[in-house]
């Protein structure tokens, strides 16, 4: 049993900073990371899908995490991602990060080749008898062999060093069924959503935070959202719930995955450059307008200020719209008053 205090809260995967040849902008990296300690997050989470890291080479994910370790400095614990092609380069990555002061590893279940259960037992059980730092399941089955439920079971009760679980599935149910099945047995074992639509759910029913890309973006609203879900504020939990959806569905679905998280950054004041895949006209075009949307969606929650051509067309008004139509229903109103006496 590992002797680390139990991950939970908001663990933020962050995007990585790239300058304007697409390299790891190092300075905007530490920035970055003071920004989002200063903001709240409770752990930062590199080299997830939301930082790309099929995108870096072994090499780089090594000097990001050398980075963000360096920067952080201990004020927060760091979960990286350790996710390599093959169970060697794996341990390897384990005893870097273990070296650099991370609190833990977040690894995916075997991708590209789709496996069953047993090998995915068999593969999380060579890593984690061999690897010196406290590791995180991450169960995504979008783009990874899924770990079920019984797999998490065995992998509780057999290896010490896998300490908690990473869920992207979203699965409500599943989550609940993973925490039966493992907290009687594992009670400092961590479940940490990674879908951030059911932050608020996930956390009801016993989850104990999640690695959410939006707090990447508004580190605010989702630490508030983890304090008064624990809290049992359902009620106002549930309010920020549907504000952080709106913000999520626009930067997910509107444009190819990280970007949107990556324009709605860059209005935060994050010089986060270009991404590493070439992007198309089409999502030049998307990101044109979307990036309209996203300065509205964050200037209604009071993080920006609103673009010149308004929000009225994405159904959205801001306080300052507001005010401008009260100005206007002001002023009809004294008109039709003065006409009325006979003065207008």
């Amino acid at each position: 049993m590992s002797d680390q205090p139990k991950l939970a809260g908001i663990f933020t995967p962050n995007i990585v900073p790239l300058d304007a040849n697409g390299d790891i902008n190092e300075g905007e990296t530490r920035r970055y990371v003071d920004w989002l300690i200063d903001h709240g997050v409770h752990g930062l989470y590199p080299n997830g899908s939301t930082g790309e890291f099929t995108r870096f080479t072994a090499e780089e994910r090594i000097r990001i995490i050398e980075i963000i370790a360096d920067q952080a400095a201990g004020r927060v614990p760091i979960l990286a991602g350790a996710a390599e092609a093959n169970t060697r380069e794996t341990i390897r990555a384990c005893e870097r990060y273990h070296e650099l002061g991370a609190r833990a590893v977040a690894i995916v279940s075997p991708f590209y080749y789709k496996l069953g259960p047993e090998a995915v037992y068999a593969y999380f059980k060579e890593i984690a008898d061999n690897s010196p730092i406290d590791v995180t399941l991450y169960n995504i089955p979008l783009f990874a062999s899924p770990i079920d439920v019984p797999t998490i079971q065995r992998l509780a009760e057999d290896c010490e060093r896998v300490v908690g679980i990473k869920d992207s599935s979203g699965d409500i149910p599943n989550m609940m069924r993973m925490i039966e099945a493992v907290r009687p047995i594992r009670p400092e074992f961590s479940f940490l959503t990674g879908w951030d639509p059911v932050l608020v759910p996930m956390i009801f029913v016993g989850a104990d935070g999640g690695t959410n890309a939006t707090s990447g973006v508004v580190p605010e609203i989702t630490r508030k959202i983890y304090e008064l879900a624990t809290a049992g504020n359902y009620d106002d939990a549930r309010s920020w719930q549907y504000r952080l959806l709106k913000l999520f569905d626009a930067m997910i679905y509107k444009s190819e995955f990280p970007e949107g998280f990556r324009a709605a950054l860059q209005l935060r004041g994050i010089n986060t450059g270009p991404g590493r895949q070439p992007q198309s006209e089409v999502l030049h075009q998307q990101l044109d307008i979307l990036r309209d949307e996203l300065q509205c969606l964050l200037a209604d929650a009071g993080f920006t200020t609103a673009p010149a051509g308004g929000c009225s067309e994405f159904g959205i008004q801001t306080s300052g719209e507001n005010d401008a139509d009260q100005i206007t229903q002001l002023v009809q109103g004294v008109i039709a008053e003065l006409k009325k006496r006979g003065v207008a």
